[in-house]
């Protein structure tokens, strides 16, 4: 099979500001040590269409995605939505393709959520690399959504992957016990 018992995309495009949100928390979550059921996939722009229909119902139990999402609030806000929640043709790539019909598809078969970002600009078609403040602060705040979600405590994983890095940089001693 392609994917695990649970997915995380990130989709969007770092080409365009605020759409890069979904591969941003993507690579934040490289960093974090997750349980090997759980597989973190930058779904990038487009792509999504194609990774939804991908999903295996007999394995896959869990696909989380991560996105900018215009919900009307403050740049950065997060909001948690349900294939439901979103109306045909709301939810869009910036090439107008409807990533919610995919969905669609699956719903009943694979527990989705969309996790939304309140974008502060999304600049397509015009290029502009990087994230707005607001949305950039969101990350560790998702990451947290992610993690409670999927049953991973928070603060155990980052205190794991702290012990990673002080072992990787410890000529000696430390800590025997691992995560």
């Amino acid at each position: 099979m392609l994917y695990p018992e649970i997915v995380i995309a990130g989709c969007g495009n770092p080409l365009f500001a605020d759409d890069g949100f979904g591969p941003a928390v993507i690579e934040e979550m490289q960093n974090l040590s997750l349980p090997d059921n759980v597989a973190i996939i930058d779904a990038g722009l487009g792509g999504p269409h194609f990774i939804f229909t991908l999903l295996d119902p007999e394995k896959t139990k869990k696909l989380i995605i991560i996105d900018v999402a215009d919900f009307g609030a403050e740049p950065g806000s997060i909001t948690r939505l349900r294939v439901e929640d979103l109306p045909p043709g709301a939810y869009r790539d910036a090439h107008s393709w409807d990533l919610a019909e995919p969905l669609q598809r699956i719903k009943d078969q694979i527990d989705i959520t969309v996790i939304g970002c309140q974008p502060a600009k999304v600049t397509a078609p015009e290029f502009e690399l990087g994230l707005s403040e607001e949305v950039q602060n969101a990350i560790p705040k998702v990451i947290r959504v992610i993690l409670e979600t999927i049953g991973v405590d928070y603060g155990t994983t980052i205190k794991c992957l702290q012990e990673e890095r002080q072992r990787g940089t410890a000529e000696s001693g430390g800590s025997t016990e691992t995560c």
